[in-house]
């Protein structure tokens, strides 16, 4: 079997998809190099705002491991919704089903002439993604979650036993045997809305009021005031997950959390005209399918992008959003938008107008900032 790659080569890879959270890839490049080499690897939790990049993170790691069939016959990969976990958790035996799916890919990936102990070792050595994951909460304004506890349970069951009881199906023979699933790699991953603002509050006005100190800014005008500049990985603790409803005993499986950047400005320019799945260039294949060539100006993809950056809890999607409101318009009828030569050119001044029009009509918000980086005013500012 040939050597696997370097962390160095992995992360290469995945670069190729994912702009920004460099500390995101580089646990993910470390952690599936130890994996794909055979050895222990800790688990790993993604916490990040929706449209950080943590689905396209898991999506490039299949990816990565599809494209090279040296790669992919070390490791069987499935992703799943946290929910999923919690209503199979109510029906009974939701490790069982996750094993059934790991063997199923397994086999996918092997053939069916593939025997069953070695599927079995593919399946159990196999790495899983948990979408989602903080929807599996214990706790839900101050109820209890069963699903969510149960969810847990059950993914800590996987996590640590070494002899889970499966039923095989019955092209693998249906016999009931004791499986050993502390091979498996979980990465779970979810935005954990409003652990942001909890954290502030404790670190602000709540039982560690003051802690976090004001710092004083001047502005372009030269006038000075002060802000509290507020990075939720630095001010982050255990007990604030268990708060939030992540127990102890399933938070300590963990080896690593990874708290995901914000996008910001340049990350999502980046995003908008590198991105592989962008949607700048899905719209320039819809038009293009009517002969027409959408053009978007530096100025007008510079606009766009820090229009995004005004609402960083929707990261990357914010960018689609933002680059809806100004293509739609236009999609009706492209060849009457084009011009004589077949192409739309998408200015700066277009994109003010499209701006400009929709605050007047009240259709766009801005959401307050889950930016680990982004500086929260003071109360009195």
């Amino acid at each position: 079997m040939s050597t696997p790659p370097a962390p160095t080569q992995i992360a290469a890879a995945l670069e190729k998809r994912i702009i920004g959270q460099q500390e995101a890839v580089r646990e993910m490049s470390v952690a599936l190099a130890k994996k794909l080499a055979g050895l222990n690897v800790g688990n790993i939790l993604l916490i990040g705002s929706s449209g950080s990049g943590k689905t396209t993170l898991m999506g490039a790691v299949e990816e990565l491991l599809a494209a090279n069939p040296a790669l992919a016959s070390r490791s069987t990969v499935i992703r799943v919704h946290a929910n999923v976990l919690g209503e199979e958790a109510e029906l009974g035996h939701p490790g069982e089903k996750l094993l059934m799916r790991l063997l199923d890919r397994a086999r996918q990936q092997l053939g069916a002439d593939a025997s069953v102990e070695r599927l079995l070792e593919q399946a159990t050595h196999g790495l899983v993604f948990v979408d989602e994951v903080d929807k599996i909460r214990s706790h839900v304004g101050g109820q209890p979650n069963i699903s969510g506890i149960r969810a847990q349970e059950a993914l800590l069951t996987l996590i640590e036993n070494e002899a889970v009881p499966f039923t095989l199906p019955d092209w693998a023979g249906g016999a009931t045997l004791n499986v050993d699933s502390s091979g498996l790699l979980f990465v779970c991953a979810g935005a954990f809305e409003g652990l942001y603002d909890a954290v502030y509050e404790r670190v602000t006005y709540g039982k560690d009021q003051g802690a976090l100190k004001p710092v004083t800014v001047v502005d372009e005008t030269g006038r000075a005031h002060e802000e509290l500049h507020f990075v939720l990985r630095d001010w982050l603790k255990h007990e604030d997950l268990f708060e939030y409803g992540v127990s102890p005993q399933f938070l300590s499986r963990f080896d690593a959390v990874v708290l995901l950047e914000a996008l910001g400005e340049d990350q999502l320019l980046r995003i908008l005209a590198e991105g592989t799945h962008s949607g700048l260039r899905q719209s320039q294949t819809y038009f293009a399918s009517f002969g027409v060539k959408l053009e978007v100006t530096q100025e007008a993809a510079r606009r766009i992008a820090r229009e995004a950056a005004r609402q960083p809890r929707l990261g990357a999607r914010a960018l689609k959003e933002v680059l809806r409101r100004v293509v739609s318009p236009l999609e009706y009828d492209p060849k009457a938008a084009a011009d004589s030569n077949g192409v739309l050119r998408i200015d700066v001044e277009r994109v003010e107008k499209v701006l400009t029009r929709d605050r007047k009509d009240g259709s766009s918000s801005t959401v307050a900032g889950w930016d680990q980086s982004f500086p929260t005013p003071s109360a009195g500012s």
